[in-house]
């Protein structure tokens, strides 16, 4: 049997993480629904591991009235308790209230440059950073630069090491190892 080689960060990982890697990681995205659910998924990714997220994120969806944006910008404080009560995402209020607040921010990117694709992609000249200085590491000039550039736009829980990791997510950085099938 000829066993795919990936990622060393995924091997004998759950199955849901290796269909996350073969499927998703390092794939370059330029739909706004999913460069936004991505967004949210990754706040409350914060400070947590990536598996977490992946295992809570079909709650999520359900939770987030599908990642909905314009049902999601109009969330009120019932709504957040609601969600602070749901057992099966991460209950964290600053996080709830971040990703409402971000949401809001995302549809003004949106106004403003025609999609938050045009925005995000503008960073690297819409091209694909791959075998540059910015691989293995968990942030680099470009997610610094994004980082700086979103929260002076008033996201929360933006930092550079959570939008370092969005960026692989979305395909902007590609970090497939040169031993992967997906390299």
């Amino acid at each position: 049997m000829n066993e795919k080689r990936r990622c060393q960060w995924v091997e004998g990982q759950e199955q849901i993480y290796l269909d996350y890697h073969d499927n998703e990681w390092g794939v370059p995205v330029f739909d706004d629904e999913i460069l936004y659910e991505m967004l949210i998924l990754e706040c409350f990714q914060a400070g947590l591991s990536w598996i977490t997220i992946l295992k809570k994120r079909d709650f999520f969806k359900e939770a987030y009235d599908d990642f909905d944006i314009s049902k999601v910008i109009e969330y009120d404080e019932s709504k957040i308790d609601e969600l602070m009560s749901n057992e099966k995402i991460i209950r964290n209020r600053k996080k709830i209230e971040a990703s409402i607040n971000n949401s809001k921010i995302f549809l003004k990117i949106q106004e403003e440059y025609g999609s938050f694709s045009n925005y995000i992609w503008s960073f690297t000249d819409n091209k694909v950073l791959k075998d540059t200085d910015e691989n293995y590491l968990t942030k680099s000039k470009t997610s610094d630069k994004i980082t700086k550039d979103l929260k002076k736009k008033g996201m929360k829980f933006v930092g550079s090491v959570t939008i370092y990791s969005y960026l692989e997510a979305i395909g902007i950085i590609d970090n497939h190892t040169r031993e992967c099938f997906k390299y």
